[in-house]
């Protein structure tokens, strides 16, 4: 039984192990066999990045902090469903962190936007 390379199905010649035929068929088939994942975590990674550009544009001041609405964030494209992890204070507060950047709910559709940096870990 002749064995045949995954990727372009020519007759293998070589190494009783060997499932290729050459680099470029063994790169062509990992690529095709990674493509998904890799759209997937770059549509999400895309995500993240934008709430942070969000989140960055909004409390770009001394204080590193702001208030803004819910509405006013989701206007600018932010997506409340991806963050990349969450920080609860001493006092029972819970903040979503887009990397150095976390939002914290209030009341009426308000959210406290924060800069995290080394003084306030």
């Amino acid at each position: 039984m002749d064995r045949l390379c995954a990727d372009c199905g020519e007759k293998l010649v070589g190494r009783a192990d060997k499932k290729f035929c050459n680099d470029q068929c063994r790169n062509n088939f990992n690529n095709k066999a990674n493509s998904d994942n890799n759209a997937i975590m770059r549509n999400i990674n895309n995500i993240l990045r934008k709430n942070r550009r969000i989140m960055e544009e909004l409390a770009d001041n001394p204080d590193g902090k702001a208030k803004a609405t819910g509405r006013k964030m989701k206007e600018k494209g932010f997506n409340f469903n991806y963050f990349t992890h969450v920080y609860h204070t001493k006092t029972g507060n819970t903040y979503n962190f887009c990397y150095e950047y976390g939002y914290l709910p209030l009341d009426n559709d308000y959210y406290m936007v924060v800069k995290r940096t080394e003084n306030n870990q």
